[in-house]
């Protein structure tokens, strides 16, 4: 098959869709690959890199896409790009399908287009999970982002001249991109406490070191937490009430907040309010991870640095993925390079099998039809 790799076009995307390691493999199964000149140049990823796996570099982005059957991207293409992807192609990309206008031109071109981010968070789907991957490091830079902004030490220190307190850290949200907040603001020696809705989130908390903080929850409040697919479930009026008075009195006494709570679909759940920031200490440090879905706390802005009144820094960054941009780019072509897999049968024929439940909740067009419903 003839599989293309274009160099992501859109604002502050670093990432690529495949990697040297990938292109390998699948050029070892047959498949023909076409690179984009520079496409992995952000990822530390030169073009003779790729020409030595196998790979041939394409200038641009239309001899990139010339004749391709098969598309990985990072980010879905827009209208711009769409003009050049070949009708009844099909194309696997973080598709954001909640929010993406062009769902419509998609089933209109004929396209087989795969959302990554819709693949199920079952175990059989774990190698192709791309928003834990993903999620992942965007913990992870999240609290190097924090300590960049964050006027004092992270650890204790014990000097001549006197003991520098550990920096408190809350984090709210205990997925995949807060367990590796706490792993790594506690790495780097600070005093961590993590707030979950669900319950089942404690003892994976504890494990990394982190303190607990919990709202007591009823037995239906229990049962609603959390999804069948692992995620936070928007809850009560009145949990939400109890939910806050917690959260003000733990980020009051932080020096570090980060927020990492979204519901698929959904705008992000307010988590921090305005008034709990008015009465955190000056010179604390707020991350907010969801900011491109309205953002945990309302007052931060996406991709900027907002500092209040009581000198508290808002840090406000979209993709914090495609600031460690190599690994970034190499854990998300591996989930590709598994997805890909289910597409071929044992002859290494192309098949979409939709009844396959990881390529059925994944496709969102197929063959004009457009099969992604919200909600």
């Amino acid at each position: 098959m003839r599989i293309a790799v274009p160099k992501e076009s859109a604002a502050r995307e670093t990432r690529v869709a495949a990697t040297p390691e990938t292109v390998k493999k699948l050029v070892a199964l047959g498949h023909s690959v076409t690179i984009e000149r520079d496409a992995g140049r952000l990822s530390a990823i030169p073009d003779a890199a790729y020409q030595e796996a196998g790979a041939r570099v394409a200038n641009d982005w239309a001899a990139t896409l010339d004749s391709a059957e098969l598309i990985l991207k990072v980010q879905a293409p827009d209208d711009t790009e769409l003009a050049a992807v070949g009708e009844g192609s099909t194309v696997i990309a973080l598709a954001n399908p909640y929010r993406n206008p062009y769902l419509a031109a998609y089933a209109a071109k004929r396209l087989n287009l795969f959302a990554m981010e819709l693949v199920p968070r079952t175990t059989r789907a774990q190698a192709m999970d791309v928003l834990s991957s993903q999620a992942n490091i965007a913990g992870y830079k999240a609290v190097l982002l924090a300590t960049e902004h964050y006027p004092r030490f992270i650890p204790m220190l014990m000097t001549a001249a006197g003991t520098v307190k550990p920096a408190r850290v809350l984090i709210l949200g205990a997925g995949v991109a807060g367990l590796q907040a706490i792993a790594t603001a506690k790495r780097l020696g600070a005093v961590v406490e993590a707030f979950d809705v669900r319950p089942a989130a404690k003892e994976q908390v504890e494990s990394l070191g982190g303190r607990f903080i919990e709202v007591p929850l009823n037995d239906a409040e229990k049962q609603q937490a959390e999804t069948a697919g692992g995620y936070a479930r928007e809850m009560s009026e009145d949990y939400k009430r109890r939910q806050s008075e917690l959260v003000d009195k733990h980020a009051r006494q932080a020096d570090i907040v980060i927020t990492t709570a979204l519901i698929p679909g959904k705008p992000a759940p307010v988590l921090l309010k305005p008034e709990t920031v008015a009465g955190m200490k000056p010179g604390s440090v707020v991350v907010d991870l969801a900011v491109e879905q309205g953002g945990n706390c309302p007052l931060s802005r996406l991709n900027e640095v907002v500092i209040t009144d009581n000198g508290v820094k808002l840090v406000g960054f979209a993709n914090l993925p495609g600031m460690v941009a190599a690994d970034a780019s190499s854990l998300y072509a591996r989930n590709l390079l598994n997805f890909i897999a289910l597409l071929f049968d044992k002859e290494q024929r192309f098949v979409i099998d939709r009844s396959d439940d990881i390529v059925a909740a994944s496709l969102v067009t197929h063959q004009g039809e457009l099969l992604f419903k919200a909600g």
